[in-house]
């Protein structure tokens, strides 16, 4: 093997067209040969270049639909020869097999066929068997092969080739060849997680996660932390598929919370109302609904003024003006909503490091999907909580039953509670947050720290009681004892949603009942560690 390798011989055979014309153009002004097969030889043929057909090379014409045309020894043989190895090259002399020099393969679009809802067998039909097999064996020679898989490497190629007279750079097919190995690997595990939901495997023996890279990040969670943000090749809409249209690039810790935001606030269909939500440290600093954004904003924003400060704003409908202005009162790190107004964008503009987001549109909170968290040696993986509880679900447990307005707060609560890291305490009156306590090690302290963080702003209001007074209060797992429960009451709470379940579900009731509370039970807790 030498650093340098000429390229003489090409094999294109690519599922997405896009730039190829010009790539074959460039190749052939070099004197690159042209191999290739069906759909791409045509392409490049009917551009007035001359190409040769794989079958010509093998012998054999493509079959069994298009199955079978690359999978032959004079393609595999020209591409794994190591080019130094005598035994090789006699190899190829006496089998009439020529060198391939660069390999360009992009796969079948599998993803994308699953992703329009296809049925198995037009899925199956769509896994490319002969790509990955050449991607695969060129890259093994990337000692003396060049592997491109990707449309967006085609310039980078062109531009080597003009910088080293015709040839590649070792580092440059390595690096390629890295690449490549990825993208088959991607392509597998694309293949082998939906073939799992196809036959119902929950846990299958072996599961095959793939991300593409969309961010290089200027460090992790601390200064002292590399890290980076890959998609999924989801389209789901949130801080991955988001056009951002002013502000510096997001950090990591800017990705996660606006995710937490973005997510939270969808559990709010716009349809009903406006909703906003405050979230700092991926847990919500305030969360309320409004007759219009602006009023959502405002209500969410008195939850907890201090902590709202630099944090990150989720809207469930278009940012408008009179929105823009309210939020620019403070420093606010990033703004995320479906989409937003001519005038918002221009009040935004003047704030230049605020990052606007938009998504286009809202993400389904009952789509199943899967979170994974890795810990030393392995990966947790399970479905994402797309638990939902309506009121039908709900089980009154005291003497006094909630209002419809308890009702309503109750419910908002709890939708609150499950994007709160536990133990989670949410406190809510007239459909906005007005204590949240999170990330607790007991469930008491939670409740004490969020109604003590109500105190606190209705002092700063000049309020002449905390708006816990008359509140609903949500707790995202069971009250394991009556204490967390009757700090609430004393907070001023008027009625509880809790899951229930506890060995001592009747004495936490009993205590309820002596506080003159009502309280449901949903059934259905709402960890989030």
């Amino acid at each position: 093997m030498t650093d340098l390798s000429p390229l003489r011989r090409a094999l294109i055979s690519v599922s997405d067209k896009t730039g190829l014309v010009e790539l074959g153009q460039k190749l052939a002004a070099r004197g690159v040969e042209l191999l290739s097969t069906g759909g791409s030889a045509k392409t490049l043929r009917d551009a007035g270049l001359d190409v040769r057909d794989v079958a010509d090379v093998t012998g054999f014409p493509e079959m069994m639909d298009g199955r079978v045309k690359t999978l032959h020894p004079k393609v595999h043989g020209g591409l794994l020869a190591l080019r130094d190895n005598k035994g090789h090259v006699a190899a190829m002399e006496e089998h009439g097999i020529g060198n391939i020099d660069l390999l360009v393969v992009n796969l079948y679009p599998f993803e994308e066929t699953v992703a329009k809802g296809a049925d198995y067998d037009t899925c199956i039909e769509n896994i490319d068997i002969g790509g990955p097999a050449m991607i695969r064996a060129a890259a093994k020679n990337h000692g003396f092969v060049t592997t491109v898989v990707d449309v967006e490497d085609y310039d980078a190629l062109i531009a080597e080739l003009d910088a080293n007279d015709g040839q590649t750079t070792y580092a440059f097919r390595q690096r390629l060849a890295q690449i490549a190995y990825a993208r088959t690997g991607a392509y597998d595990a694309a293949v082998s997680t939906w073939m799992a939901g196809a036959l119902g495997e929950d846990a299958p023996r072996r599961r095959a996660f793939a991300g593409t890279i969309k961010q290089t990040l200027r460090y992790g969670e601390n200064p002292h932390q590399n890290a980076a943000f890959y998609t999924d090749g989801s389209e789901r809409p949130g801080v991955a598929t988001a056009a951002q249209h002013q502000g510096k690039e997001l950090s990591y810790n800017n990705i996660n919370d606006t995710d937490a935001a973005f997510e939270l606030v969808a559990e709010f269909d716009p349809a009903e109302s406006a909703a906003c939500a405050i979230i700092k440290h991926a847990n919500p600093c305030g969360v309320a609904k409004g007759a219009t954004l602006t009023e959502a904003y405002k209500n969410a924003f008195d939850c907890d003024r201090t902590s709202a400060f630099g944090g990150i704003v989720a809207l469930n409908g278009e940012l408008n003006g009179e929105t823009a202005e309210a939020i620019t009162e403070i420093f606010t790190e990033v703004v995320i909503a479906p989409s937003a107004t001519d005038e918002a964008k221009a009040i935004f503009a003047k704030k230049k490091n605020l990052r606007l987001l938009t998504t286009g549109a809202l993400p389904n909170v009952r789509d199943k999907g899967l979170t994974v968290r890795q810990v030393a040696g392995g990966l947790l993986v399970q479905d994402k909580d797309t638990g939902f509880i309506s009121m039908d679900d709900l089980k009154v447990v005291t003497k006094v039953a909630p209002t419809d307005e308890q009702m309503r707060d109750l419910l908002f609560a709890w939708k609150v509670a499950k994007h709160v890291k536990s133990n989670a305490i949410v406190y809510v009156k007239d459909q906005a947050t007005v204590g949240v306590g999170a990330g607790q090690m007991s469930r008491l302290d939670s409740a004490l720290i969020a109604a003590k963080k109500a105190e606190r702003m209705a002092e700063a209001m000049g309020l002449p009681a905390p708006l816990t007074k008359g509140s609903a209060v949500a707790s995202d797992a069971f009250f394991p004892f009556a204490d967390g429960l009757l700090e609430a009451a004393a907070a001023g709470a008027s009625c509880v949603i809790q899951p229930g379940g506890s060995m001592r579900d009747n004495e936490v009731i009993a205590a309820a009942d002596e506080a003159g509370l009502a309280m449901v039970f949903t059934g259905m807790r709402h960890f989030r560690h």
